[in-house]
Protein backbone atom coordinates (compact mmCIF):
# COMPACT_ATOMS: atom_id res chain seq x y z
CA UNK A 1 0.00 0.00 0.00
CA UNK A 2 1.75 2.98 -0.70
CA UNK A 3 1.02 6.55 1.32
CA UNK A 4 1.20 9.51 -0.74
CA UNK A 5 2.96 12.20 1.34
CA UNK A 6 1.96 15.88 1.07
CA UNK A 7 4.09 18.15 0.55
CA UNK A 8 4.08 22.02 2.03
CA UNK A 9 3.98 24.66 -0.31
CA UNK A 10 7.63 26.53 -0.34
CA UNK A 11 7.02 30.63 0.82
CA UNK A 12 6.75 32.67 -2.43
CA UNK A 13 10.34 33.81 -3.63
CA UNK A 14 9.81 37.81 -2.15
CA UNK A 15 9.52 36.01 1.32
CA UNK A 16 12.04 34.06 1.07
CA UNK A 17 14.16 37.30 -0.21
CA UNK A 18 12.74 38.86 3.53
CA UNK A 19 13.93 35.86 5.79
CA UNK A 20 17.72 36.11 3.99
CA UNK A 21 17.91 39.77 4.33
CA UNK A 22 16.70 39.33 8.41
CA UNK A 23 18.88 36.74 9.14
CA UNK A 24 22.00 38.51 7.31
CA UNK A 25 21.16 41.29 9.22
CA UNK A 26 21.25 39.66 12.18
CA UNK A 27 24.28 37.72 12.30
CA UNK A 28 26.37 41.01 10.84
CA UNK A 29 25.17 42.72 14.10
CA UNK A 30 26.28 40.06 16.38
CA UNK A 31 29.53 39.66 14.93
CA UNK A 32 29.98 43.61 15.23
CA UNK A 33 29.05 43.50 18.74
CA UNK A 34 31.73 40.81 19.38
CA UNK A 35 34.45 42.71 17.77
CA UNK A 36 33.68 45.99 19.15
CA UNK A 37 34.06 44.58 23.00
CA UNK A 38 36.92 43.14 22.29
CA UNK A 39 38.41 46.14 20.88
CA UNK A 40 37.40 47.85 23.65
CA UNK A 41 39.00 46.04 26.22
CA UNK A 42 42.52 45.52 23.79
CA UNK A 43 42.52 49.54 23.90
CA UNK A 44 42.22 49.85 27.44
CA UNK A 45 44.91 47.34 28.19
CA UNK A 46 47.15 49.60 26.01
CA UNK A 47 46.06 52.92 27.45
CA UNK A 48 46.42 51.41 31.09
CA UNK A 49 50.36 50.09 30.11
CA UNK A 50 51.29 53.17 28.73
CA UNK A 51 49.51 55.74 31.29
CA UNK A 52 51.94 55.63 33.49
CA UNK A 53 54.81 56.52 31.44
CA UNK A 54 53.35 59.57 29.84
CA UNK A 55 53.66 62.95 31.73
CA UNK A 56 51.05 65.14 32.94
CA UNK A 57 52.44 68.53 31.54
CA UNK A 58 56.12 69.10 30.59
CA UNK A 59 57.31 72.69 32.62
CA UNK A 60 55.71 73.93 35.60
CA UNK A 61 52.80 76.84 36.31
CA UNK A 62 55.07 79.65 35.35
CA UNK A 63 57.20 78.51 32.53
CA UNK A 64 53.95 77.04 30.55
CA UNK A 65 52.53 80.57 31.11
CA UNK A 66 55.38 82.73 30.35
CA UNK A 67 54.84 84.71 27.12
CA UNK A 68 57.70 86.55 27.63
CA UNK A 69 61.60 86.07 26.41
CA UNK A 70 62.73 84.71 22.94
CA UNK A 71 60.71 81.63 23.11
CA UNK A 72 56.62 81.63 23.12
CA UNK A 73 55.01 79.73 25.96
CA UNK A 74 54.04 76.29 24.61
CA UNK A 75 50.46 74.99 24.67
CA UNK A 76 49.45 73.10 28.07
CA UNK A 77 47.72 69.96 26.74
CA UNK A 78 45.96 68.07 29.39
CA UNK A 79 46.44 64.26 29.83
CA UNK A 80 44.09 62.08 31.64
CA UNK A 81 45.89 60.14 34.50
CA UNK A 82 45.94 56.84 35.12
CA UNK A 83 43.45 56.68 37.70
CA UNK A 84 40.91 57.92 34.71
CA UNK A 85 41.34 55.54 32.74
CA UNK A 86 41.77 53.01 35.17
CA UNK A 87 38.11 54.08 36.10
CA UNK A 88 37.13 53.79 31.94
CA UNK A 89 38.80 50.21 32.52
CA UNK A 90 36.62 49.14 35.29
CA UNK A 91 32.70 50.20 34.02
CA UNK A 92 32.40 46.30 32.80
CA UNK A 93 33.56 44.94 35.44
CA UNK A 94 33.44 45.55 39.41
CA UNK A 95 33.42 48.79 40.51
CA UNK A 96 35.74 50.62 42.43
CA UNK A 97 35.37 52.40 45.77
CA UNK A 98 37.36 54.84 46.89
CA UNK A 99 37.06 56.88 50.31
CA UNK A 100 36.54 60.09 49.50
CA UNK A 101 37.62 62.84 52.43
CA UNK A 102 34.84 65.67 53.38
CA UNK A 103 37.57 68.43 52.46
CA UNK A 104 36.98 67.08 48.88
CA UNK A 105 33.89 66.21 48.91
CA UNK A 106 32.73 68.26 45.67
CA UNK A 107 35.27 67.45 43.50
CA UNK A 108 38.90 66.76 42.80
CA UNK A 109 41.57 66.96 45.40
CA UNK A 110 42.90 64.79 48.23
CA UNK A 111 45.46 64.13 50.85
CA UNK A 112 48.32 64.23 47.67
CA UNK A 113 49.42 60.82 48.53
CA UNK A 114 49.09 59.80 44.68
CA UNK A 115 51.63 62.11 43.72
CA UNK A 116 52.34 65.71 43.65
CA UNK A 117 50.11 68.74 44.22
CA UNK A 118 50.23 71.56 41.48
CA UNK A 119 47.49 73.15 39.47
CA UNK A 120 46.43 70.04 37.20
CA UNK A 121 45.27 67.92 40.77
CA UNK A 122 44.62 70.26 43.25
CA UNK A 123 40.62 70.92 43.80
CA UNK A 124 41.48 74.86 44.08
CA UNK A 125 44.03 76.86 42.67
CA UNK A 126 44.71 80.40 44.31
CA UNK A 127 46.89 83.02 43.76
CA UNK A 128 48.10 85.08 46.86
CA UNK A 129 48.18 88.64 47.10
CA UNK A 130 51.77 89.90 47.38
CA UNK A 131 50.45 92.45 50.82
CA UNK A 132 53.13 94.04 52.25
CA UNK A 133 53.93 93.29 55.83
CA UNK A 134 52.07 95.54 57.80
CA UNK A 135 49.09 93.81 56.36
CA UNK A 136 49.87 89.96 57.73
CA UNK A 137 53.38 88.45 59.35
CA UNK A 138 54.45 92.11 59.93
CA UNK A 139 51.82 92.22 63.25
CA UNK A 140 53.35 89.26 64.39
CA UNK A 141 56.89 90.97 65.01
CA UNK A 142 58.35 89.50 61.02
CA UNK A 143 60.70 92.12 59.51
CA UNK A 144 59.79 91.72 56.00
CA UNK A 145 62.89 91.35 54.58
CA UNK A 146 61.52 88.30 51.76
CA UNK A 147 58.63 88.30 50.62
CA UNK A 148 57.11 86.07 52.99
CA UNK A 149 58.03 84.14 55.90
CA UNK A 150 60.17 80.80 55.38
CA UNK A 151 57.76 78.13 56.18
CA UNK A 152 59.82 74.76 55.21
CA UNK A 153 60.38 74.98 59.04
CA UNK A 154 56.88 74.48 61.28
CA UNK A 155 59.21 75.77 64.43
CA UNK A 156 60.63 79.01 62.89
CA UNK A 157 57.33 80.66 61.50
CA UNK A 158 56.13 83.77 63.32
CA UNK A 159 53.57 82.72 66.34
CA UNK A 160 50.21 84.02 66.39
CA UNK A 161 49.47 85.78 70.02
CA UNK A 162 47.80 83.41 72.13
CA UNK A 163 44.52 83.26 74.64
CA UNK A 164 41.49 84.81 73.20
CA UNK A 165 43.03 86.41 70.29
CA UNK A 166 43.20 82.68 68.72
CA UNK A 167 39.91 82.44 68.87
CA UNK A 168 39.55 84.75 65.22
CA UNK A 169 43.34 83.29 63.81
CA UNK A 170 41.89 81.53 60.60
CA UNK A 171 43.73 84.19 57.76
CA UNK A 172 46.96 83.20 59.97
CA UNK A 173 46.51 79.24 59.26
CA UNK A 174 45.26 79.65 55.60
CA UNK A 175 48.28 81.80 54.41
CA UNK A 176 50.74 79.65 56.32
CA UNK A 177 49.09 76.47 54.35
CA UNK A 178 49.01 78.32 51.22
CA UNK A 179 52.37 79.35 51.19
CA UNK A 180 53.43 75.76 52.31
CA UNK A 181 51.27 74.40 49.67
CA UNK A 182 54.12 73.81 46.63
CA UNK A 183 56.99 72.65 48.81
CA UNK A 184 57.73 69.17 47.58
CA UNK A 185 57.91 67.64 50.94
CA UNK A 186 55.79 68.45 54.46
CA UNK A 187 57.35 71.28 55.88
CA UNK A 188 59.00 70.12 59.24
CA UNK A 189 61.07 68.02 56.73
CA UNK A 190 60.08 64.85 57.33
CA UNK A 191 59.11 61.77 55.69
CA UNK A 192 55.31 60.73 56.57
CA UNK A 193 52.25 62.22 55.08
CA UNK A 194 52.08 64.63 52.33
CA UNK A 195 50.41 67.77 52.46
CA UNK A 196 46.51 67.54 51.62
CA UNK A 197 45.88 68.61 47.97
CA UNK A 198 42.81 70.43 48.24
CA UNK A 199 44.16 73.85 47.46
CA UNK A 200 47.84 74.96 45.51
CA UNK A 201 48.97 78.33 45.43
CA UNK A 202 49.33 79.61 41.28
CA UNK A 203 51.76 82.37 40.64
CA UNK A 204 50.12 83.04 37.19
CA UNK A 205 46.70 85.03 37.58
CA UNK A 206 45.62 83.30 34.79
CA UNK A 207 45.34 79.86 36.38
CA UNK A 208 43.58 81.15 39.84
CA UNK A 209 40.07 80.01 40.49
CA UNK A 210 40.57 82.49 43.62
CA UNK A 211 42.48 85.19 44.59
CA UNK A 212 43.16 84.89 48.40
CA UNK A 213 43.82 88.59 50.57
CA UNK A 214 46.23 87.75 53.51
CA UNK A 215 44.84 90.40 55.25
CA UNK A 216 45.02 89.63 59.42
CA UNK A 217 41.85 91.56 60.05
CA UNK A 218 40.91 90.07 63.38
CA UNK A 219 44.18 91.01 64.20
CA UNK A 220 44.25 94.32 62.99
CA UNK A 221 41.05 94.62 64.87
CA UNK A 222 42.54 93.45 68.40
CA UNK A 223 45.59 95.28 68.27
CA UNK A 224 45.42 98.27 66.24
CA UNK A 225 41.36 99.77 66.62
CA UNK A 226 42.62 101.74 69.69
CA UNK A 227 43.85 105.40 69.10
CA UNK A 228 47.62 105.84 70.10
CA UNK A 229 49.37 109.04 71.10
CA UNK A 230 47.80 111.77 68.86
CA UNK A 231 46.25 110.13 65.99
CA UNK A 232 43.12 111.12 65.13
CA UNK A 233 42.75 108.10 62.93
CA UNK A 234 43.14 104.23 64.28
CA UNK A 235 46.04 102.10 62.33
CA UNK A 236 42.83 99.52 61.94
CA UNK A 237 41.38 101.89 59.92
CA UNK A 238 44.17 102.93 57.88
CA UNK A 239 45.08 99.45 56.86
CA UNK A 240 41.43 98.81 55.90
CA UNK A 241 41.20 102.12 53.79
CA UNK A 242 44.54 100.72 51.85
CA UNK A 243 43.52 97.84 51.31
CA UNK A 244 40.65 99.26 49.94
CA UNK A 245 42.62 101.77 47.18
CA UNK A 246 44.73 98.08 46.38
CA UNK A 247 42.41 96.19 45.15
CA UNK A 248 40.51 98.69 43.36
CA UNK A 249 43.53 99.22 41.26
CA UNK A 250 44.13 95.39 40.64
CA UNK A 251 43.05 94.72 37.51
CA UNK A 252 41.98 91.05 38.92
CA UNK A 253 39.76 92.61 41.02
CA UNK A 254 37.76 94.62 38.33
CA UNK A 255 37.39 91.62 36.24
CA UNK A 256 34.22 90.55 38.13
CA UNK A 257 34.28 93.26 40.75
CA UNK A 258 35.83 91.24 43.48
CA UNK A 259 33.52 88.19 43.29
CA UNK A 260 36.55 85.97 42.82
CA UNK A 261 37.95 86.96 45.67
CA UNK A 262 38.50 85.77 49.07
CA UNK A 263 38.74 87.84 52.30
CA UNK A 264 38.62 86.65 56.23
CA UNK A 265 37.15 89.28 58.69
CA UNK A 266 36.56 86.00 61.32
CA UNK A 267 36.43 88.48 64.27
CA UNK A 268 32.86 89.71 64.49
CA UNK A 269 33.99 93.48 64.67
CA UNK A 270 36.55 93.23 62.14
CA UNK A 271 36.82 95.27 58.82
CA UNK A 272 33.63 97.48 60.24
CA UNK A 273 34.65 100.44 57.61
CA UNK A 274 35.61 98.39 54.33
CA UNK A 275 33.08 95.67 54.57
CA UNK A 276 30.61 97.29 52.74
CA UNK A 277 33.16 98.37 49.94
CA UNK A 278 34.61 94.93 49.42
CA UNK A 279 31.05 92.49 49.89
CA UNK A 280 31.75 91.30 46.36
CA UNK A 281 34.15 89.43 48.02
CA UNK A 282 33.78 85.91 49.67
CA UNK A 283 34.22 86.33 53.25
CA UNK A 284 35.41 83.58 55.58
CA UNK A 285 33.13 84.58 58.78
CA UNK A 286 32.21 83.21 62.53
CA UNK A 287 28.28 84.30 61.60
CA UNK A 288 26.39 86.79 59.83
CA UNK A 289 25.25 88.37 63.48
CA UNK A 290 26.74 91.82 62.31
CA UNK A 291 26.50 91.99 58.34
CA UNK A 292 23.37 93.13 56.70
CA UNK A 293 22.15 90.05 54.70
CA UNK A 294 23.27 92.28 51.21
CA UNK A 295 26.66 92.19 53.16
CA UNK A 296 27.39 88.86 53.95
CA UNK A 297 24.85 85.72 53.21
CA UNK A 298 25.28 82.24 53.29
CA UNK A 299 24.95 81.55 49.48
CA UNK A 300 28.47 83.60 48.51
CA UNK A 301 30.14 83.32 51.82
CA UNK A 302 31.87 80.50 53.96
CA UNK A 303 31.32 79.85 58.08
CA UNK A 304 34.65 79.06 59.51
CA UNK A 305 34.89 77.65 63.31
CA UNK A 306 36.17 79.37 65.43
CA UNK A 307 40.23 78.04 66.89
CA UNK A 308 39.15 76.25 70.75
CA UNK A 309 40.85 77.72 73.37
CA UNK A 310 40.48 74.74 75.53
CA UNK A 311 42.85 71.54 75.13
CA UNK A 312 41.68 68.76 72.65
CA UNK A 313 40.96 65.66 74.39
CA UNK A 314 42.60 62.35 73.04
CA UNK A 315 40.12 59.20 72.25
CA UNK A 316 41.65 57.24 74.91
CA UNK A 317 41.32 59.96 77.48
CA UNK A 318 37.84 60.94 76.87
CA UNK A 319 35.71 60.51 79.96
CA UNK A 320 32.71 58.24 78.72
CA UNK A 321 28.95 59.00 80.15
CA UNK A 322 29.78 57.18 83.62
CA UNK A 323 32.73 59.31 84.50
CA UNK A 324 30.95 62.55 84.03
CA UNK A 325 28.96 63.40 86.92
CA UNK A 326 27.77 67.32 85.92
CA UNK A 327 24.43 66.62 83.24
CA UNK A 328 25.30 70.46 81.92
CA UNK A 329 27.81 72.89 81.64
CA UNK A 330 28.46 76.70 81.09
CA UNK A 331 31.04 79.20 81.98
CA UNK A 332 31.11 82.96 80.38
CA UNK A 333 29.52 85.87 79.83
CA UNK A 334 25.83 85.73 81.61
CA UNK A 335 24.57 89.48 80.66
CA UNK A 336 24.83 89.76 77.22
CA UNK A 337 22.53 92.27 74.75
CA UNK A 338 20.65 91.27 71.84
CA UNK A 339 19.52 87.24 71.50
CA UNK A 340 21.68 86.95 74.27
CA UNK A 341 19.68 87.83 76.95
CA UNK A 342 18.46 84.07 77.04
CA UNK A 343 21.72 83.34 78.96
CA UNK A 344 20.16 85.48 82.12
CA UNK A 345 17.02 83.73 81.56
CA UNK A 346 18.64 80.40 81.54
CA UNK A 347 20.93 81.43 84.43
CA UNK A 348 17.77 82.52 86.64
CA UNK A 349 16.41 78.24 85.76
CA UNK A 350 19.09 76.78 86.56
CA UNK A 351 22.11 78.05 88.57
CA UNK A 352 20.37 75.73 91.91
CA UNK A 353 20.69 72.79 89.95
CA UNK A 354 22.57 70.72 91.76
CA UNK A 355 23.78 68.30 88.49
CA UNK A 356 24.27 71.68 86.53
CA UNK A 357 27.29 74.14 86.34
CA UNK A 358 26.15 77.81 85.22
CA UNK A 359 28.57 80.47 86.64
CA UNK A 360 30.25 83.31 85.20
CA UNK A 361 34.24 82.92 83.84
CA UNK A 362 36.43 84.53 81.76
CA UNK A 363 40.02 83.34 80.53
CA UNK A 364 41.66 84.80 83.90
CA UNK A 365 42.75 83.21 87.10
CA UNK A 366 42.99 80.15 84.99
CA UNK A 367 39.84 80.30 83.15
CA UNK A 368 40.79 78.27 80.45
CA UNK A 369 42.16 75.79 82.40
CA UNK A 370 39.10 75.37 84.52
CA UNK A 371 36.65 75.74 81.51
CA UNK A 372 38.74 72.25 79.92
CA UNK A 373 38.01 70.38 83.16
CA UNK A 374 34.96 71.13 83.46
CA UNK A 375 33.54 70.15 80.09
CA UNK A 376 35.74 66.88 80.12
CA UNK A 377 33.59 66.11 83.29
CA UNK A 378 30.04 67.44 81.84
CA UNK A 379 27.32 65.11 79.53
CA UNK A 380 26.34 68.13 77.86
CA UNK A 381 27.72 71.66 77.12
CA UNK A 382 25.46 74.46 76.28
CA UNK A 383 26.10 76.73 73.66
CA UNK A 384 23.98 79.54 74.25
CA UNK A 385 23.72 82.46 72.16
CA UNK A 386 25.77 86.13 72.89
CA UNK A 387 26.01 89.50 71.46
CA UNK A 388 26.14 87.06 68.70
CA UNK A 389 24.75 83.78 67.55
CA UNK A 390 27.74 81.78 67.83
CA UNK A 391 30.76 81.43 69.96
CA UNK A 392 33.96 79.48 70.44
CA UNK A 393 32.56 77.36 73.27
CA UNK A 394 31.02 75.08 70.85
CA UNK A 395 34.32 74.15 69.37
CA UNK A 396 35.40 73.65 72.84
CA UNK A 397 32.78 71.50 73.79
CA UNK A 398 33.38 69.48 70.15
CA UNK A 399 37.19 68.71 71.27
CA UNK A 400 36.33 67.96 74.58
CA UNK A 401 33.63 65.36 73.47
CA UNK A 402 31.15 67.10 75.27
CA UNK A 403 27.66 67.14 73.48
CA UNK A 404 26.73 70.21 72.34
CA UNK A 405 23.56 71.92 73.65
CA UNK A 406 23.03 74.77 70.83
CA UNK A 407 20.54 77.09 72.10
CA UNK A 408 21.09 79.99 68.99
CA UNK A 409 18.25 80.27 66.75
CA UNK A 410 19.93 82.10 64.30
CA UNK A 411 23.20 80.42 64.52
CA UNK A 412 25.02 79.31 61.23
CA UNK A 413 27.16 76.34 61.45
CA UNK A 414 30.91 75.31 59.65
CA UNK A 415 30.68 73.06 56.75
CA UNK A 416 26.92 72.10 57.73
CA UNK A 417 26.90 70.95 54.07
CA UNK A 418 28.73 67.94 54.56
CA UNK A 419 28.39 67.75 58.26
CA UNK A 420 24.87 66.55 60.31
CA UNK A 421 25.33 68.31 63.39
CA UNK A 422 22.25 66.38 64.55
CA UNK A 423 24.51 63.61 64.85
CA UNK A 424 26.63 64.80 67.76
CA UNK A 425 24.67 68.28 68.78
CA UNK A 426 20.97 68.62 70.65
CA UNK A 427 19.95 71.64 69.05
CA UNK A 428 16.66 73.53 71.16
CA UNK A 429 14.92 76.70 70.26
CA UNK A 430 15.16 79.71 72.88
CA UNK A 431 11.76 79.64 73.10
CA UNK A 432 11.75 75.94 74.65
CA UNK A 433 14.98 76.68 76.50
CA UNK A 434 13.71 79.40 78.73
CA UNK A 435 10.08 77.73 79.75
CA UNK A 436 10.55 76.26 83.35
CA UNK A 437 11.54 73.05 83.52
CA UNK A 438 11.81 71.91 79.88
CA UNK A 439 15.65 72.30 79.01
CA UNK A 440 16.58 69.54 82.02
CA UNK A 441 13.97 67.67 81.06
CA UNK A 442 14.98 67.52 77.56
CA UNK A 443 18.45 66.44 78.51
CA UNK A 444 17.40 64.19 81.08
CA UNK A 445 15.19 62.15 78.57
CA UNK A 446 18.61 61.50 76.48
CA UNK A 447 18.92 57.80 77.45
CA UNK A 448 22.74 56.61 78.30
CA UNK A 449 23.31 54.73 74.72
CA UNK A 450 21.75 57.71 72.62
CA UNK A 451 24.43 60.16 74.63
CA UNK A 452 27.52 57.10 73.85
CA UNK A 453 26.52 57.22 69.93
CA UNK A 454 26.53 61.04 69.68
CA UNK A 455 29.83 60.93 72.26
CA UNK A 456 31.23 58.23 69.74
CA UNK A 457 30.70 60.67 66.63
CA UNK A 458 32.00 63.26 67.88
CA UNK A 459 35.07 62.21 68.51
CA UNK A 460 34.90 61.29 64.90
CA UNK A 461 34.56 64.76 63.63
CA UNK A 462 36.53 66.73 66.42
CA UNK A 463 39.59 66.90 64.12
CA UNK A 464 37.46 68.84 61.74
CA UNK A 465 38.15 71.73 63.88
CA UNK A 466 41.34 71.67 64.59
CA UNK A 467 43.61 74.30 63.07
CA UNK A 468 47.65 73.30 62.86
CA UNK A 469 50.58 74.00 61.05
CA UNK A 470 51.44 71.90 59.03
CA UNK A 471 48.30 71.37 57.97
CA UNK A 472 46.64 67.50 57.87
CA UNK A 473 43.71 66.14 55.90
CA UNK A 474 40.14 67.57 56.85
CA UNK A 475 41.18 69.31 59.19
CA UNK A 476 39.92 72.50 60.12
CA UNK A 477 42.37 74.55 57.10
CA UNK A 478 41.50 71.66 55.11
CA UNK A 479 37.68 72.07 55.43
CA UNK A 480 37.75 75.57 54.99
CA UNK A 481 39.55 75.29 51.31
CA UNK A 482 36.79 72.21 50.64
CA UNK A 483 34.06 74.91 51.31
CA UNK A 484 35.33 77.51 49.36
CA UNK A 485 35.83 75.27 46.50
CA UNK A 486 32.56 74.32 46.99
CA UNK A 487 31.36 77.76 46.62
CA UNK A 488 33.45 78.69 43.68
CA UNK A 489 31.08 76.03 41.42
CA UNK A 490 28.12 78.04 41.33
CA UNK A 491 30.12 81.70 41.24
CA UNK A 492 31.97 80.25 38.42
CA UNK A 493 29.08 79.55 36.77
CA UNK A 494 27.09 82.84 37.81
CA UNK A 495 30.34 84.14 35.69
CA UNK A 496 30.73 82.23 33.09
CA UNK A 497 27.07 82.98 32.31
CA UNK A 498 27.05 86.56 32.63
CA UNK A 499 30.11 86.79 30.63
CA UNK A 500 28.42 85.19 27.46
CA UNK A 501 28.22 88.10 25.22
CA UNK A 502 31.58 90.01 26.31
CA UNK A 503 33.94 89.17 23.50
CA UNK A 504 31.29 89.43 21.01
CA UNK A 505 30.39 92.63 22.03
CA UNK A 506 34.19 93.68 22.36
CA UNK A 507 34.64 92.16 18.75
CA UNK A 508 31.71 94.46 17.05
Amino acid sequence: MVVERKMQPSPPPEHRRVIRFVTFLALSLLAFSCWALVNSRINNAILIADADKTPLLAGDDDDRHNTGGDHPAPIPVAVPSSSDLMADAVRMGNPVVREMSLAGAAGGGGDGSEGSCDAENAQLRVYLYDLPPEFHFGMLGWDGKEAWPDVRDAGAVPHYPGGLNLQHSVAYWLTLDILSSTLPHSPDGGGGMSRPCVAVRVTNASLADVFFVPFFASLSYNRHSKLRGRDRVSRNRILQAELVRYLMRQEEWRRWGGKDHLVVPHHPNSMMQARRKLSAAMYVLSDFGRYPPDVANLKKDVIAPYMHVVRSLGDDESPAFGQRPVLAYFQGAIHRKDGGKVRQKLYQLLKDEKDVHFTYGSVRQNGIRRATKGMASSKFCLNIAGDTPSSNRLFDAIVSHCVPVIISDEIELPFEDVLDYSEFCVFVRASDAVRQGSLLRILRGVTRDQWTTMWRRLKEVAHHFEYQYPSKPDDAVQMIWGAVARKMHSLKLQLHKTGRYQRTHSDS
